[in-house]
């Protein structure tokens, strides 16, 4: 299953039109992959293209995008070497209804001669940088939020949704919008046992008022140099829960080493990758896409920002103000140093999942631990990002050493990272963990309260048996508060003109509703996640029709949201609605109680992006959020407003009413003729079929 670049090829993908205007690395990567461009046109942020994706993965959602994919009338796959198939989340699951669903996304891969990584090979995200699907310098996207983590190694990796996955694998391409670029510069160095964990920690708490919401991000400065490969996966992985849809590092000389070694690496591995062609004897290997002449082309081509690119916003971090962070309880926005911690004892303790489970992290946690023996009363929870990293820390040593000090091994997966598996956290326990998530419910019971730390403060604390940082990390009595500024530098984006130009309307296509009607049933919480929508247990049982979706959506945010809600409402949440995972289920789930349009002060990117697929309406308002949270308040999770709104959906004027005051007129964003096409086809899924 060859999948070669040739050099002539990749100086291709490196001649970047930058004639007219200079253009960013996100701005230079999405033109190398946009397609039915007009005539020199150079793509700017808010510019919405149709893009080609070197690869798509997807993980035990394939088996949904199976499903999709035969919908939609695909008789085959555009491209077989574009998508990748890797089997990740549930892997602790041994049901024969697990089992079975496992074996049929494998057959459909021989079928189709897709590349395909089994449960146990590790997580996709990690197998993708690993086997170098993710390069530096190409746009690959993932059925799944933490796809941001290729930008570890300067590839633009960015979420896409489950019907899009159908979408590529039919046509190859789907639609993107180019978002805005904030440029985060990381100065200095971090102090002897400050992680990457602790500064994408710090950057999440410290700049938490949405400065980065659904945006692209490239890290710049100095400081980056001193960063190792692992620590830039570990802050880019993260860039999704601060709120951006990319975060990209420089392809620099520290890539470079990266990848000499990975051909090394590579040349042993070979033969247990069952997507590799074996060669005949005596043949040179050369790896499809991790290759010295690949490699050489980072070198010898450059690869970076034009002078004179253009940023919304400019971040500053000063590595040497970072110390250990902890972030929460159940958030990710809230953090603290661990010193400020005082006496918080824990149950359990994790190292596993994309963000911090590679062979640094757990050598780091090894080196605490080594000697010693987890704490009474805690269990460490503990799993490597994939086979090769388990391999690697077996042949050191220092697996065995967190196996007798008592850690619990755990299949190279994600499992209790999005609530599957062994060692869930259960009502009034605590827990602490490496992984990029805390969000209420997540990791098991929504009475339980969860921590983020490094992999070396979790190992710290789980033979401590409270949250500490370890003996190896020397902290004064005086913590520094981590020295930041942020400087804003808008410009207008193509999206901002056409809002500009756009006549008010009420014109819709055919069979479009102009108007909707109904109650405001208010939600009033900011960053309402993907999992106090539709429950992360939920989302990996195929078989979950609408009627149980309606029973259960929103229970991990308000379990009376079902029998509150009615088809007639209007439902209004709050900023940043539907932040966290990609899960499509999250929009269905609403759908499925009968909410036809939804209000919010602002939206997560790839929320936004699953309810047009799906045909649920959405519209920004942050005036009309704050004028019922300043008069109905915030205490109720689910407010019954009594308010009255006529929408109209093509001019984007809400009219709302309520008993002894005056109507009121909001303007939101119109519902353009794109929108109007998919949500007549039922969804993306039967726009998609009527045009293949």
């Amino acid at each position: 299953m060859s999948n070669r670049y040739s050099s002539r090829t990749f100086r291709r993908m490196l001649a970047t039109a930058t004639a007219f205007q200079p253009q960013n690395m996100i701005e230079k990567i999405a033109q190398r992959y946009a397609v039915d461009l007009a005539p020199n046109q150079t793509i700017r942020s808010g510019d919405f293209v149709a893009i080609r994706p070197e690869h798509v993965l997807t993980h035990d959602n394939t088996g949904a995008v199976i499903s999709k994919f035969k919908s939609i009338g695909a008789a085959q796959f555009k491209n077989r070497r574009q998508p990748v198939f890797a089997l990740d989340h549930d892997v602790q699951n041994k049901t024969e209804k697990n089992l079975n669903k496992y074996a049929t996304i494998e057959a459909f891969a021989g079928e189709n001669q897709v590349d395909f990584y089994p449960a146990g090979r590790g997580i996709g995200h990690q197998v993708m940088v690993e086997e170098g699907y993710a390069f530096p310098g190409t746009l690959t996207v993932a059925s799944d939020s933490h796809s941001n983590m290729y930008g570890g190694i300067g590839s633009l990796g960015t979420p896409i949704v489950r019907t899009d996955a159908a979408a590529i694998w039919a046509t190859g391409q789907t639609w993107w919008q180019v978002p805005p670029v904030v440029k985060v510069e990381l100065k200095n160095q971090l102090a002897p046992g400050v992680t990457g964990k602790d500064v994408i920690i710090t950057l999440c708490s410290v700049f938490n008022k949405d400065e980065v919401l659904n945006t692209a991000i490239e890290f710049t400065g100095e400081g980056v140099q001193s960063l190792h490969i692992e620590d830039r996966l570990a802050i880019a992985n993260m860039t999704t829960e601060w709120g951006a849809l990319a975060g990209v590092f420089p392809i620099d000389n520290v890539t470079q080493e990266y990848y000499q070694k990975r051909i090394q690496v590579l040349e042993r591995t070979r033969f247990t990758n069952k997507n590799i062609e074996k060669i005949p004897a005596g043949q040179e290997f050369v790896h499809p896409r991790v290759n010295k002449e690949r490699v050489e082309q980072l070198a010898q081509n450059e690869f970076s920002p034009d002078h004179g690119a253009t940023y919304s916003k400019h971040l500053v971090l000063d590595l040497s103000t970072v110390s250990p962070y902890i972030s929460g309880p159940n958030s990710v926005k809230v953090a603290q140093s661990v010193q400020d911690l005082k006496d918080v004892k824990i149950n359990k303790a994790y190292l596993v999942s994309c963000v911090n489970s590679r062979a640094s992290d757990l050598r780091q946690a090894a080196d605490v631990v080594r000697g010693k023996k987890i704490a009474e009363g805690v269990e460490f929870y503990v799993a490597a990002a994939s086979s090769e990293v388990q391999a690697e820390v077996e042949s050191t040593g220092d697996w065995q050493a967190l196996m007798d000090a008592g850690a619990i091994a755990l299949p190279a997966g994600c499992g209790p990272c999005v609530g599957l598996g062994t060692g869930l956290l259960q009502d009034g326990e605590i827990g602490i963990s490496a992984t990029n998530r805390n969000f209420k419910g997540r990791m098991g019971s929504p009475k339980a309260l969860a921590y983020l730390a490094s992999p070396a403060v979790v190992a710290a604390s789980a033979i401590s048996g409270k949250i500490v940082a370890p003996s190896s990390i020397t902290t004064s009595s005086e913590v520094p508060t981590p020295k930041t500024s942020l400087i804003t530098l808008t410009r207008a984006s193509a999206s901002d003109s056409t809002e500009a130009a756009a006549a008010v309307s009420d014109e819709t296509i055919p069979n479009f509703p102009s108007h909707m009607t109904g109650e405001l049933l208010f939600c009033p919480a900011d960053n309402l996640n993907t999992d106090g929508i539709y429950p992360g247990k939920y989302t990996y049982q195929d078989d979950i029709g609408p009627e149980i979706m309606r029973k259960v959506v929103m229970e991990n945010y308000d379990t009376q949201f079902a029998s509150i809600v009615k088809p007639s409402d209007i439902l209004i949440g709050g900023f940043n609605f539907g932040t966290g995972s990609s899960r499509e289920q999250a929009a269905t789930a609403l759908l499925s109680a009968g909410v036809k349009l939804l209000i919010a002060g602002s939206f997560s990117e790839t929320f936004k992006r699953n309810s047009i697929n799906n045909g649920l309406l959405l519209m920004e308002s942050p005036e009309l959020v704050r004028d019922l949270a300043a008069d109905r308040g915030t205490a109720k999770l689910t407010d019954r407003t009594g308010w009255k709104a006529t929408v109209s959906l093509a001019s984007g004027k809400v009219q709302v009413s309520r008993e002894g005051q005056e109507d009121k007129v909001y303007r939101v964003g119109s519902l353009g003729k794109s929108v109007q096409e998919i949500w007549v086809a039922g969804g993306l899924e039967g726009w998609v079929k009527g045009r293949i």
